[in-house]
């Protein structure tokens, strides 16, 4: 992997990458899931995905009450230490603890009151499983086995999980260091897939990602899935000044959205990407496929 997570004293040079372009930016915690809720409440304002888009911002709600009432604290120098080049938090390796089952407790309690009747049963069924099973579920998630846990349940126990390692990321004490070299679709922190990529205020591309919300640097001028640089395409639904665009190879069939908050700040990667589903509809229509998977929208396998 061309970008590494590594301990802050081994970057004794002061040197973030080729050209001091930060290659990894985490999460705020302070704000990330109430600016994510206020942005899914204003883009359903107006869409016909209202009800799902309010129902999101629920969960997003939710995150931000849990993260503040149920703080992890943990020790993770170890992880970096024997990171060697990987990511020192991979979803699909590292040795969960119980805390993501009491976040995942607290997060059903906090939902149940307000949800609808058809939401509450979900909540309910989920909070009286066994751990064994909400953990191969959780498991079976990380591992991009979709097929195997139910879609109703699948954004919750993402949420949860999400929260877990949000939190580990926060706590890393470490820093990117990125060397010159490809492959950089995977989160250097954790090892799973984007969302979405957003283009920062500078004009830089970062690849968000799906489980911890760390982003890392993708050179504008390569497919983010392969690295091929020839046949890119950006569609959008709008016009040339959309916020939301997707980008599309030709090389290796896969598209990724490409929320501009160079032009609306308050732009999100997953409330964007989920609010845009009409987009993802024309790019399937064109025989792609999506290389980001949104922890609203699982894909059904």
């Amino acid at each position: 992997m061309s970008i590494q997570i590594v301990a802050q004293d081994l970057l004794a040079d002061g040197k973030k990458t080729a050209g001091d372009i930060p290659p990894v930016l985490f999460a705020n915690l302070k704000t990330l899931y109430q600016n994510r809720a206020d942005r899914l409440k204003k883009l359903a304002e107006d869409s016909p995905l209202d009800g799902y888009l309010n129902f999101a911002a629920t969960i997003c709600d939710a995150q931000q009450q849990v993260l503040e009432t149920f703080p992890l604290e943990i020790d993770l120098s170890a992880e970096l230490q024997k990171a060697a080049g990987k990511p020192p938090l991979d979803c699909s390796l590292y040795p969960r603890t119980s805390h993501w089952l009491r976040l995942l407790d607290a997060l059903i309690a906090v939902l149940k009151p307000e949800a609808s009747e058809p939401v509450r049963a979900v909540l309910e069924r989920l909070e009286h499983s066994p751990n064994l099973q909400r953990e191969m579920m959780a498991t079976e998630l990380l591992c991009q086995d979709f097929k195997h846990v139910p879609a109703d349940k699948a954004p919750f126990i993402w949420a949860a999980l999400s929260l877990y390692w949000v939190q580990m990321a926060a706590q890393l004490r470490g820093v990117g260091r990125a060397d010159y070299g490809e492959n950089r679709q995977f989160c250097p922190v954790c090892g799973s897939i984007p969302v979405s990529a957003v283009i920062a205020a500078s004009g830089l591309r970062y690849l968000h990602c799906n489980l911890c919300e760390s982003e890392w640097h993708v050179v504008r001028a390569k497919c983010s899935n392969c690295d091929e640089m020839e046949h890119l395409n950006l569609w959008s639904i709008d016009d040339e000044q959309a916020t939301v665009k997707a980008e599309s190879c030709d090389d290796c069939g896969a598209y990724l959205k490409l929320i501009y908050q160079d032009k609306d700040p308050q732009a999100d990667a997953v409330a964007d990407d989920l609010a845009t589903l009409l987009l993802d509809d024309r790019m399937e229509d064109k025989g792609l496929s999506g290389s980001g998977i949104n922890p609203f929208l699982f894909p059904a396998q």
